[in-house]
């Protein structure tokens, strides 16, 4: 047996498998519903359970498909001036921020996208917002924090998420945003892995195990973001980010 293959027998832990899939239901509902959740709840948990270069890439294989399922419906209705500024830094960015996953400290790395989950869940839950302006300058300072912090823990959102979410527009217009805007960068995340060869074996066999599971649960919370009551679905996604941080600062 080749160590490929004994690498990613060694990931299918019982224990291990079904954290990973309760976490993957959870992501897929909050994406559905709200246009983000997938990469800032599984990016803690995946690097806690298989090691950040193996769950990053699984993380970001996986988004490809997601955006795939969503953008469609999204475009017409999201903000392209602003989201095109946002994604187009965030792009060139990210192969940069890349460099820190392929050379950081798998423990380090895996505890501060840990910090970086609750810190976001923290500021979720406040009531401070940016209510400025979104001029072009800023767009693009914003996106390429985004891009960077997307190539090294497969997370851009907390930066973009804060930033858009402060807006005037409906809520239906925020999620169509959030998944134009996950979908710009989502192709350009997935090269530095590629091409640094940490999308082997492993990472596409949990991509297999874990892709179906995300694929069901992404249209029940599209449908849920039509019949649930923001409020509640608030309640749940801060306690869903609380357990995640938790969990890879203390794994």
């Amino acid at each position: 047996m080749s160590a490929a293959w004994q690498q990613a027998l060694g990931l299918l832990g019982a224990w291990e498998v079904g954290v990973a899939v309760l976490a993957t239901l959870i992501a897929g509902l909050m994406r559905g519903y709200s246009g983000f959740g997938t990469a800032i709840l599984l990016a803690p948990v995946y690097s806690t359970l298989w090691g950040p270069k193996v769950g990053v890439p699984v993380m970001l294989l996986m988004e490809l498909f997601v955006s795939a399922y969503l953008l469609p419906k999204a475009v017409a209705l999201a903000n392209r001036r602003v989201i095109f500024s946002l994604g187009g830094a965030a792009m060139l960015a990210t192969p940069f921020g890349a460099y820190i996953l392929f050379v950081a400290d798998g423990a380090t790395l895996r505890r501060a996208i840990g910090l970086l989950v609750l810190v976001f869940g923290l500021l979720l839950m406040s009531p401070w917002r940016y209510h400025g302006r979104r001029p072009l300058g800023l767009n693009l300072a914003i996106g390429t924090v985004s891009g960077l912090m997307k190539g090294a823990t497969g997370m851009s959102g907390p930066p973009v998420i804060l930033y858009l979410l402060s807006g005037p527009e409906a809520v239906a217009q925020h999620r169509a945003n959030l998944i134009l805007y996950f979908g710009l960068i989502g192709i350009v995340a997935v090269i530095p892995p590629l091409w640094g060869g940490l999308i082997g074996l492993p990472a596409l066999v949990m991509t297999a195990l874990m892709l179906p599971v995300l694929l069901l649960a992404v249209p029940v919370g599209a449908r849920m973001f039509h019949v649930l009551p923001v409020a509640w679905y608030r309640r749940l996604a801060l306690l869903a980010l609380m357990g995640a941080g938790g969990f890879a600062l203390l794994g």
